[in-house]
């Protein structure tokens, strides 16, 4: 069989099994192997013989996850898990959202702000879009609900908020990329900043414009803490503070690298949860019980990501793909916005990590040969991955939401809620797209 059509053939099928709800670490797992199993049986121009690939599809399996494995910059995976597993326990995240609505002004939409802004950063501390969402859906929408709140608001701002973890640094999925793409993860994660913080500031915005023209959807909560119920507030959320500038200021004044800042986040964050005797015992060992099974998932899914990597540089289909575009002559704006249709179709039905390890070996390639910058496309694939987890008809967080109300909330209001955060994050793609200097201005300030 021809190796390039042998390559596009596996790529459908991964997709294929993605589409089906295969688990991600099966579906690359099997269209990987599969692939090398068929390159080696079936030769371009030969018959098929499947003695023939028996040996280095046993060699490929010795060898290839091995060498994945054995990779200093994989360390930093389940160190940012466990210290999100471990903020979490201690009560920190939580803490958080009570300090900002504390302090936040007796106005319409105040909770609904301070959800967003709890949002951004539980997720900023656990690196995770879904246990945000599912976490600050017990958390904040009931409050918001008590207080007369619109159901498809309280919902949707939640469900939106709980993108910004991907990316807002330490984010799970910058971290992946940056593996993928031998990019350095301390500029990833600083490029991830700026664009991060302003998505928070339009989700904003949003709720801001939302309340103005439906005053019935937020009442203003009758909220009136004293100056000593604010001072509380404010101390119960310093360990969060100083874990976030830790971890970004290491990493910007050059303290750390991420795998260090990571390692440095998890004895800080067990050391505070000690200190305010917030950590038990039983929650510190099921924070570490939960990382380890994020984790094993994770390097599951990565190792079949590797695996589908080698099959696809054994075809040639990039190389092929690659060609085609040049003798097509299409332009930078044409192939970007081609990528950008792709990303959004694919985020509409598909898990981020399948989506980003998936096509990696397609994209980035084409990158490069347009002498973009990696760090800026990460950032715009990250974004790109954010819009996909509130897209219908499968916004995963929209069903994270949803599954955590129960009847509460009905899912056609919470999709019509989030359409207005979704037109937020196209101004802030658009953003990306225009002036790439938005993510690359920390990177190239850092010490």
């Amino acid at each position: 069989m021809d190796p390039v059509t042998l390559g596009a053939l596996g790529l459908a099928a991964a997709l294929g099994l993605l589409v089906l709800r295969v688990p991600v670490a099966f579906a690359l797992g099997a269209a990987a192997l599969g692939g090398i199993f068929l390159f080696f049986a079936w030769p371009a121009g030969g018959p098929f013989q499947p003695e023939r690939a028996m040996r280095p599809v046993f060699s490929f399996l010795a060898s290839d996850p091995y060498s994945f494995l054995h990779s200093y910059p994989l360390v930093m995976a389940p160190l940012f898990i466990a210290m999100g597993h471990i903020a979490h326990r201690a009560g920190f995240t939580t803490d958080l959202f009570h300090a900002i609505r504390v302090w936040l002004p007796a106005m319409p939409g105040n909770l609904a702000m301070a959800s967003v802004m709890g949002c951004g950063g539980f997720s900023a501390i656990t690196g995770t879009s879904v246990a945000c969402a599912a976490a600050m859906g017990r958390i904040a929408v009931p409050e918001m609900l008590k207080f007369g709140y619109s159901k498809s608001l309280a919902a949707s701002c939640v469900a939106a908020g709980g993108t910004l973890g991907s990316l807002i640094p330490p984010s799970l999925l910058l971290v992946l990329y940056g593996i993928f793409t031998e990019q350095s993860v301390s500029q990833l994660f600083l490029a991830g900043l700026l664009p991060g913080i302003a998505t928070l500031i339009a989700y904003l915005v949003v709720v801001w414009l939302w309340v103005r023209f439906d005053p019935s959807a937020a009442p203003s909560a009758d909220l009136r803490p004293d100056r000593a119920e604010r001072l509380r507030a404010l101390r119960g959320a310093w360990p969060f503070f100083t874990l976030f500038f830790l971890i970004i200021g290491g990493i910007y004044f050059g303290l750390f690298t991420p795998t260090q800042a990571a390692a440095v986040a998890v004895v800080v964050a067990t050391g505070l949860g000690v200190l305010t005797r917030r950590l038990s015992w039983p929650g510190f060992v099921d924070a570490l019980r939960e990382t380890s099974y994020q984790t094993a998932a994770v390097f599951a899914i990565a190792i079949s990501a590797t695996m589908l990597l080698s099959f696809v540089a054994l075809t040639g289909v990039a190389t092929a793909l690659l060609d085609w575009i040049q003798a097509a002559d299409l332009s930078v704006f044409m192939i970007m916005g081609a990528i950008v249709l792709m990303y959004i179709l694919l985020g509409a039905f598909l898990d981020p990590i399948g989506i980003i390890l998936l096509t990696i070996p397609l994209t980035v390639p084409l990158i490069e040969s347009m002498d973009m910058s990696l760090i800026w496309f990460g950032i715009v694939v990250i974004k790109l991955l954010e819009i996909g987890l509130i897209t219908p008809p499968i916004g995963l967080n929209v069903f994270v939401i949803k599954s955590v109300l129960g009847r509460t909330v009905p899912l056609e209001a919470i999709f019509k809620g989030v359409f207005f955060f979704l037109l937020a994050d196209l101004v802030i793609l658009g953003l990306l797209l225009q002036f790439p200097i938005f993510a690359l201005l920390l990177p190239t300030t850092m010490f």
